[in-house]
């Protein structure tokens, strides 16, 4: 302890390891389950340019919708992942919470939407997965049940500092930023950096996606970047821009351990990097810094520096 109130934290606690192979199946289970909390924020919250009302966020025990408002009321759901429950809460009081624990997609989502309807709260969803190749209708997925405590709690653990990162980040750009929120429809963490330029009309084509979607999520020129739990044996953090300009993918980023993977269209830095790195924060801050530099230099772009 270094004074009341502020502790030292281990950067191997900070940034715990994530093997997929361990939790492969709790993380698709929890994917589905921040669609079905997500798409009632969609659902409530007043639209925002590029969907911005749509995310949810990381908070101190796991992710929430922040307060969506409802009639004359306020609501909110917390995926609590320290205590493994879910929570719904309202400005007149009403309070439900459920068990985050081994439970089918189906499940979660009737018990889910008992607790909303007892406090008031009628919700209308599209009842289907986004942003995947094969989907199940949520009341019918029996397939995704696995939820291991331990390994969410270290994922959001990871969210944390990832978070951390990417607000710091975030701070040195004095142009249009996005926040730093979590979209549960490809079950990211991103933030978004805007050159003030238009951007060409996006092709769409994501699976299970209506182009529209993603038309006004690119409507603007964007460097974009954040942390994935997918596409490496821990997750990887990634970085892109749209559109790409011509020689971004061969530009040099740091550290050397980054690289532009083909497939994905993104530069991407493996999650274990950065967690074994003796400055996890800098080592991911240099990642982060150098692939909107590479976008400026291949594009054009005005500057994204603070001076």
């Amino acid at each position: 302890m270094d004074h009341a109130g502020s502790v030292t934290v281990d950067p191997t606690s900070a940034w715990p390891a994530l093997p997929l192979t361990e939790w492969q199946d709790t993380r698709d289970t929890l994917h589905l389950w921040t669609q079905v909390v997500g798409k009632v924020r969609l659902a409530l919250a007043p639209p925002v340019n590029h969907w911005w009302h749509v995310p949810l966020y990381v908070d101190s025990v796991g992710l929430t919708t922040s307060l969506m408002p409802y009639g004359g009321l306020g609501v909110e759901v917390v995926l609590d992942l320290t205590a493994h429950e879910l929570l719904v809460r309202t400005t007149t009081g009403g309070r439900r919470r459920m068990a985050l624990e081994p439970r089918s997609v189906a499940d979660f989502t009737a018990e889910f939407r008992a607790h909303l309807g007892e406090l008031g709260l009628d919700v209308p969803i599209h009842p289907v997965p986004v942003e995947l190749a094969d989907v199940i209708p949520f009341d019918e997925d029996a397939v995704h049940a696995s939820y291991d405590p331990d390994a969410v709690h270290r994922f959001w653990t990871s969210l944390v500092s990832a978070h951390r990162v990417l607000s710091r980040f975030r701070g040195d750009f004095r142009g249009k930023a996005s926040p730093v929120h979590f979209f549960w429809g490809a079950f990211d963490l991103a933030v978004t950096r805007f050159s003030g330029r238009p951007a060409p009309r996006h092709p769409g084509g994501v699976p299970n996606c209506p182009d529209r979607v993603m038309i006004e999520a690119y409507s603007d020129e964007v460097s974009s970047c954040g942390y994935w739990p997918g596409g490496a044996s821990e997750g990887v953090f990634y970085a892109y821009a749209y559109p790409e300009p011509p020689g971004y993918r061969s530009r040099p980023v740091t550290p050397p351990t980054a690289s532009f993977d083909a497939g994905l269209g993104e530069f991407v830095l493996p999650y274990a990097e950065v967690r074994t790195a003796p400055d996890p924060d800098g080592l991911l801050l240099d990642f982060l810094t150098s692939t909107p530099s590479a976008a400026v230099t291949a594009g054009g772009w005005p500057t994204l520096d603070r001076g």
